[in-house]
C-alpha cells in the first residue's frame, strides 16, 4: 500500500541535515589535515577554511534545509507528497 509524505517538519529536518552536513565534512577536514604531511610546495594552503569548513557545512544546513522543507510542504499540499512503499521486514 502506498504511502505519501505529506510533511516534514522543517526545524527538525534542518538539524537533522546540520549534523550529517557537519559529519560529512569532517571527513574532509581530516583528509586535509593529512594532506599537511606532505611537502609544502605540493600541498594547497587552506588555512582556516579548512578548520571552518564543518561548521559552515553544519550551519548552511541548518538554513536551507528548512527553508527546502517549507518549499516541498507547500509544493505537496497543491499536488501531494512524495509516494512510498512500505514492507514488513520479513517480506524484504
Amino acid at each position: 500500500m502506498p504511502k505519501r509524505i505529506a510533511r516534514i517538519a522543517p526545524w527538525q529536518a534542518g538539524k537533522l541535515f546540520a549534523v550529517i552536513y557537519f559529519g560529512i565534512s569532517l571527513i574532509f577536514v581530516i583528509l586535509i589535515a593529512f594532506s599537511g604531511l606532505l611537502p609544502a610546495d605540493a600541498r594547497p594552503h587552506l588555512g582556516m577554511v579548512s578548520l571552518l569548513l564543518p561548521f559552515l557545512y553544519a550551519l548552511a544546513g541548518l538554513i536551507f534545509v528548512p527553508l527546502a522543507c517549507c518549499v516541498y510542504n507547500v509544493a505537496a499540499g497543491l499536488v501531494g507528497g512524495l509516494e512510498i512503499s512500505l514492507t514488513d521486514e520479513g517480506n524484504a
